[in-house]
């Protein structure tokens, strides 16, 4: 097999979460220039227009937008129903959808613990859960988990506070191993990134306050940029990680080391 084939995604489909803005928007342009069709969701729907539409011009690929809240069942049926019926197939589901919350252990709301809790880790669930019944009925899928280097160590308050966040991501990563052991009879592969420090609005806040600061624990000694999540993503949805499951791949600068 050619290494140009390896990497090609002409005419798979792929189900991004959170596919309107930051690591999401990134891994649909990567996907999109590989030839895959996709089906971005979000809550803020307006989000995934634009970027559908943005990849239909840019690489001639079919794009569409949905509104979805990935911690609702019925929603989450409803959506994956109509991807279904919209592009006749899904051969990869990226768990990218997130939310955090920053504050001190004693002091964070059991509300906000939870909302981390139920987007992170339950939205994960229910997507992996409905997309992998049609999954399970090919006999094939790659399943990618956006986990966390915050998931694989932890740091002191003065860098980051959101122990919610971080727990959740541990948990993303643990499900995805156990996952990937439940599915492989499936041929169903099921990986994770553990992405670093990147220039998103998610991380906007403790970037202006710290970045001197987190740069510090970065091996690497920078931030991650618009593009350096994409050969990760790409990897484990293509055929070049045909004998990977159940792994995570940190891109984040040696931070976890």
């Amino acid at each position: 097999m050619k290494v140009s084939e390896m990497f090609d995604l002409t005419n798979q489909v792929a189900i991004i979460t959170g596919g309107g803005r930051g690591l999401g928007k990134q891994i649909a342009e990567v996907y999109a220039e590989m030839g895959c069709q996709l089906a971005l969701c979000s809550r803020k729907k307006e989000n995934c227009d634009e970027v559908a539409k943005m990849m239909s011009h840019e690489y001639g690929v079919k794009a569409e937008s949905y509104a979805l809240d990935v911690t609702d069942e019925a929603q989450v049926e409803e959506v994956v129903g109509q991807i279904l019926k919209d592009f006749g197939q899904i051969d990869i589901l990226v768990n990218n959808s997130g939310a955090t919350w920053g504050a001190p252990v004693e002091e964070m709301p059991l509300e906000a613990w939870r909302k981390v809790m139920d987007v992170n880790v339950t939205g994960t669930f229910l997507m992996s859960k409905s997309v992998g019944k049609h999954m399970i009925e090919r006999n094939y899928g790659k399943i990618v988990n956006i986990a966390s280097a915050a998931g694989l160590s932890v740091r002191p308050p003065e860098i980051t506070n959101s122990i919610g966040y971080t727990t959740s991501k541990a948990a993303v990563i643990h499900f995805t191993k156990d996952l990937a052991i439940k599915w492989a009879r499936h041929n169903i592969h099921v990986n994770a990134i553990a992405p670093g420090m990147f220039r998103t609005k998610m991380t906007k806040g403790t970037l202006d306050q710290k970045e001197e600061a987190v740069i510090k624990t970065i091996p690497l000694n920078k931030i991650g940029d618009e593009h350096m999540l994409k050969g990760a993503s790409l990897y484990l949805a293509t055929k070049s990680s045909d004998f990977v499951t159940g792994t995570v791949l940190s891109v984040d600068g040696g931070s976890t080391l």
